[in-house]
């Protein structure tokens, strides 16, 4: 029972060091704080398991805060249960710049796995790592996610909530922070606690009503999760936006217009009530976590044997990546894919028929795909490549973002890009994604142009720390390197060229192979071009472009099976934008393509080689 007193003082604290931080800084989310100070305080102290001088020690239970806007609770607790990083200063210095809290967690915070407040991506991101857990690392952490009742109204979350009830992961926790107002508006259901547990239990989940402001009901509730074998648990908590004991925040409890505002005058007067029957000394140290894992094995993954084609042998560069990362499998069991029912055409289906047992599939619910394979990447556990059709990637592009801010180490590798891939049609053609993956500050965006490059894209994109992107294609196409060919991140490759070039042709996929075409009719014709393949979109190889374009006076062709905005050209015009005297002609997919054979479209959009062709003769 002395305990459970302690907890509500540990509450209250945690009530009154947001309040303050809050008010320091003149912005933030007290109230939404208010509202989980008694969840966060039975979980942090009772409940959870983990080293708080390492907080992203392998064993440690995990915590994901999906309502990131509620970051001073969650600093409040660390710095109640013992981080020493983590002081009544820096929380006093909350959003100021430079400081460590910002105004939602990010990994910058050696406590904080992913950055949130997007809201409706924890849990698809908690679904990762408890699948990590119980399949990969085979331990007994556990994960726990909390989210505001708002952002329920976020699809993301539903398709976490099926993938996580069809893969049983009894050692997930999701709680539902129910404090009834949104921003604007009170949120659809209110107080509605026993729509979201029907909702919760209509996709497997054992789930849980309970009072989120009595200690005594969430030890029991947790209890009572700990111990439910063969599905993931939902606490759905009901709880008061602005909640302080004994009546302490009159006129802010359970009232919309504070959202998202500091309590001003107010603030004085509510921390003052909170003190007088608080023991703002109170602790109780987290239990230890069982240490059975030890740091993530950082060496260099390579392929189990180098590439394999016969001259003759075309292969599409879809193939080339299931090959390909079979090979990594063989040399190392932190790789692991995941695919979204695309499997038998991104080829991630070689991977899954020799290692079963890493392979996860998350079905058609891409914004779920994305935010698993981020989970699954926390904390050095796996190296995760996540593959779909290209243009599905854009439906996960703000988990995509979301998962820059991160620090996410994830490798997205999209099939069936542009209008090569013929008669599916314009819904299937991916002609946004290159530019989509470019805006990623911390990307590495690889364009293979056959199998041996597509399998140094993948060894090279599993040694990168970060998100990289890999797109591939559906026609086959003959090997245009030899199997020993080395390639680097950042470095394109000049594959054909003369001391008399007039043109750079530059090119990527199936552009090239159309290239390649135009060089040899050029070539017949007298003209000769230099061309490049550009291998490595982001970071760009400014310094061979640069190069090239002098050696043909300044004259270039750039050709992408691509939309104009963003994608290979805009590059190039970007790695150029400085150096004078460059003619430059863009050759890309303009206007709305439809279904058809993929050669004739090429040659409606301007893309063939016979539009290479005749854009070289007009510059040379």
């Amino acid at each position: 029972m002395g305990d459970n007193k302690a907890l509500k003082d540990i509450a209250n604290r945690l009530r009154v060091y947001s309040i303050e931080a809050t008010s320091a800084a003149n912005s933030g989310h007290p109230t939404s704080c208010m509202s989980a100070a008694e969840i966060i305080s039975v979980l942090f102290h009772k409940e959870m398991r983990y080293d708080v001088t390492f907080p992203r020690d392998p064993n440690n239970d995990r915590f994901i805060l999906s309502k990131g806007h509620a970051a001073p609770v969650l600093y409040a607790a660390w710095h109640v249960a013992g981080l020493k990083s983590v002081t009544y200063k820096d929380m006093m210095d909350l959003r100021k710049f430079g400081a460590p809290l910002e105004g939602h967690p990010t990994p910058k915070l050696e406590f904080v796995d992913v950055a949130t407040g997007s809201l409706g991506q924890g849990l698809s991101v908690s679904a990762g790592m408890a699948y990590t857990g119980k399949h990969f690392d085979k331990h007994d952490y556990r994960t726990y996610c909390m989210m505001g009742d708002g952002e329920s109204a976020e699809g993301s979350n539903w398709e976490a909530f099926a993938f996580a009830g069809f893969y049983k992961l009894d050692n997930l926790v999701a709680i539902f922070d129910v404090n009834r107002l949104g921003q604007s508006d009170p949120t659809a259901l209110q107080h509605n606690v026993e729509m979201y547990k029907l909702r919760a239990e209509s996709f497997g989940w054992h789930a849980i009503i309970v009072d989120g402001h009595d200690v005594d009901a969430l030890i029991k509730a947790f209890d009572e999760a700990r111990a439910t074998k063969g599905k993931p648990t939902c606490l759905v908590c009901k709880t008061y936006k602005g909640y302080a004991w004994d009546n302490a925040a009159e006129g802010i409890n359970d009232l919309m217009g504070w959202h998202g505002k500091p309590l001003g005058a107010r603030a004085e007067d509510v921390v003052a009530k909170i003190k007088a029957g608080t023991n703002m000394e109170a602790f109780i140290a987290p239990p230890a976590p069982s240490k059975s894992l030890s740091a993530p094995d950082k060496a260099f993954i390579g392929m189990s044997s180098p590439p394999a084609y016969k001259a003759d042998e075309k292969v599409a560069t879809r193939v080339a990546y299931g090959t390909a990362l079979k090979k990594l499998g063989e040399s190392s069991t932190r790789v692991v894919a995941m695919d979204g029912d695309t499997k038998n055409s991104t080829f991630a289906i070689t991977f899954q028929k020799a290692f079963p047992e890493r392979f996860i599939e998350c079905f058609i619910a891409e914004q779920n795909l994305v935010g698993v394979g981020i989970g699954c990447g926390c904390r050095g556990r796996t190296v995760p490549f996540i593959s779909t059709f290209s243009a599905f990637f854009t439906r996960a592009f703000d988990q995509i973002r979301m998962g820059a801010i991160s620090q996410a180490n994830i490798k997205c590798v999209g099939s069936h890009a542009g209008i090569s891939i013929g008669e599916d049609g314009p819904s299937q053609m991916a002609l946004e994604d290159l530019a989509m993956f470019r805006t990623i500050p911390t990307g590495t965006v690889f364009y293979p142009s056959d199998p041996v490059s597509m399998e140094r894209a993948v060894e090279l994109a599993a040694n990168i720390e970060g998100i990289v992107f890999i797109r591939s294609s559906r026609p086959t196409s003959l090997c245009v390197y030899p199997m020993d060919e080395a390639f680097q991140v950042g470095k394109s490759k000049v594959i054909r060229q003369s001391s008399d070039d007039k043109v750079t042709v530059v090119g990527a996929g199936v552009t090239l192979h159309e290239a390649l075409k135009a060089y040899d009719e050029l070539k017949a014709a007298g003209i000769n071009v230099r061309v490049v393949d550009i291998f490595c979109l982001k970071p760009i190889d400014s310094d061979l472009l640069k190069a090239s374009v002098a050696a043909t006076g300044g004259k270039i062709v750039t050709v992408e099976d691509h939309y104009p905005e963003g994608g290979i050209g805009g590059a190039v015009a970007e790695a150029l934008s400085e150096v004078s005297g460059v003619v430059h002609r863009r050759l890309a997919v303009n206007g709305m393509p439809s279904s058809g054979p993929g050669a004739k479209l090429l040659e409606v959009h301007g893309i063939s080689a016979s539009h290479i062709v005749t854009a070289c003769k007009a510059l040379a």
